[in-house]
């Protein structure tokens, strides 16, 4: 039976990938080791791995993942008091299809949706 999923995303600098992971959005490297060229976040009970991919182009890159969560207001606004920054087309709101979401960009383009059942 399977019982969880973790996103595997591009990134083309560790260093700049965990900073904004960690200081803008919360998460914690719990690697074990220093792996050369991959990361591992966790925040909550969200993990994601990253690949080093140092020719990865963030216009063409089409990394995304959709995170659920039960608190989206309190997440939302303290994303925003932390100074990060927003998809401009993904500002948090009800979508037809009974989600309340928002969308923000990484470093490398990696497009990251939140969103709580309404």
């Amino acid at each position: 039976m399977m019982t969880d999923i973790i996103p595997k995303l591009p990134m083309r600098n560790k260093a700049i990938t965990k900073d904004y992971y960690v200081n803008q959005l919360g998460f914690t490297d719990i690697g074990s080791q220093d792996f050369d060229g991959y990361l591992i976040l966790q925040r909550d009970q969200i993990e994601i791995h990253f690949f080093e991919f140092k020719d990865l182009n963030p216009k063409e890159n089409y990394g995304q993942v959709y995170i659920r969560t039960d608190r989206i207001d309190t997440l939302y606004q303290s994303l925003i008091a932390n100074g990060s920054a927003i998809h401009p087309s993904g500002p948090l709101q009800v979508k037809p299809w009974g989600q309340k979401e928002f969308s923000m960009l990484d470093p490398d383009h990696n497009l990251l949706t939140f969103g709580q059942s309404v």
